[in-house]
């Protein structure tokens, strides 16, 4: 999954880290993207906080949208 920015014929750094669904808690497989400049700024730690705690997984995310 590709968070963050990449820029046109930027290199992505793949990077893992602990993301679990807010709502059920499940532990997300796979890892994340981002553009090579934009990797460890701090609009970067903000954005991947952000994302932390908002995250839902599939099963949840169309569960809330059905209803």
């Amino acid at each position: 999954m590709i968070i963050g920015r990449v820029l046109d014929n930027e290199k992505r750094v793949k990077f893992d880290t602990d993301v679990f669904c807010t709502d059920c808690g499940k532990k997300v497989p796979g890892g994340l993207q981002t553009g090579e400049s934009y990797y460890q700024t701090q609009e970067f730690l903000v954005e991947l906080e952000n994302f932390k705690k908002n995250y839902l997984c599939g099963v949840c995310r169309d569960k809330k949208r059905r209803n």
